[in-house]
């Protein structure tokens, strides 16, 4: 073979239309085209149009949008991974990273992140570090001894998805808390603190006892002082005092 009789398989590339040349071609005068009208004219694209009536694309309903914000992701399932482990292209002793994944040939380029999926049996003890996985992947992984690191394309590191929840869980019961005591007024319990109702009755016990030591005073000089004539009135003898009450009858 030579190189002036390389060339392309049949049917590898189609000719290109060739037209006004003649009546013979099919595609002459006209080009294929008609006589007149609208659509004999350049500059014609008359597409969806069905001559006024309600046009096809017009008629369907339609359902949903599309996320400008949604992520495309790398899934990979536990299977091809414990394969790939299996095989020599995944070191187990090492992080399996993104990098790790794209040398060993699981993925082709990186996009928004890998995130690893529940299919298949895995049976090394690995630590991922890769941007996503699913609820049964992470149980899987944690079953057979390995860690997961969610860690975002842009290199910041979250703990895994059942630790992340958690952590939203207490958050959220502590705001709760602090709304109610602020409402109520009291202010929040802080750590080490007796309860309240035990100090509240300590202080109750306390007061009876100080409530009476001040009493007394109070209640001997606030008694009565009587008056100089009774006072006198007692100290005359008995007899003079019955004598006395006669003459006055």
């Amino acid at each position: 073979m030579r190189l002036n009789e390389i060339r392309d398989r049949d049917g590898a590339t189609k000719g290109k239309k060739r037209l006004g040349r003649g009546i013979g071609s099919g595609l002459g005068k006209t080009s294929g085209r008609g006589v007149k009208g609208q659509k004999a004219r350049t500059g014609v694209a008359i597409k969806g149009f069905e001559g006024g009536q309600m046009p096809l694309h017009r008629r369907l309903p339609k359902r949903g949008f599309n996320n400008i914000f949604a992520k495309k992701y790398n899934e990979l399932n536990l299977g091809r991974i414990q394969a790939a482990v299996d095989s020599g292209r995944l070191d187990g002793k090492k992080p399996i990273t993104i990098e790790a994944l794209k040398d060993a040939g699981l993925i082709r380029r990186a996009k928004d992140g890998v995130r690893l999926l529940g299919y298949g049996e895995l049976k090394s003890k690995l630590a991922f570090e890769v941007t996503g996985a699913s609820g049964p992947a992470i149980k899987a992984i944690e079953a057979a001894g390995g860690t997961v690191t969610l860690k975002s394309i842009t290199g910041r590191e979250a703990p895994a998805a059942d630790a992340l929840k958690a952590k939203k869980r207490s958050d959220k019961r502590d705001a709760t808390s602090a709304a109610k005591a602020k409402k109520s007024g009291k202010a929040p319990k802080a750590e080490g603190e007796q309860p309240a109702a035990e100090t509240e009755g300590e202080a109750n016990a306390v007061k009876p006892a100080m409530a009476k030591a001040e009493a007394a005073p109070q209640a001997a000089a606030k008694a009565p002082k009587k008056a100089k004539a009774d006072e006198a009135e007692d100290k005359k003898p008995k007899a003079k005092r019955q004598a006395d009450k006669k003459d006055k009858s």
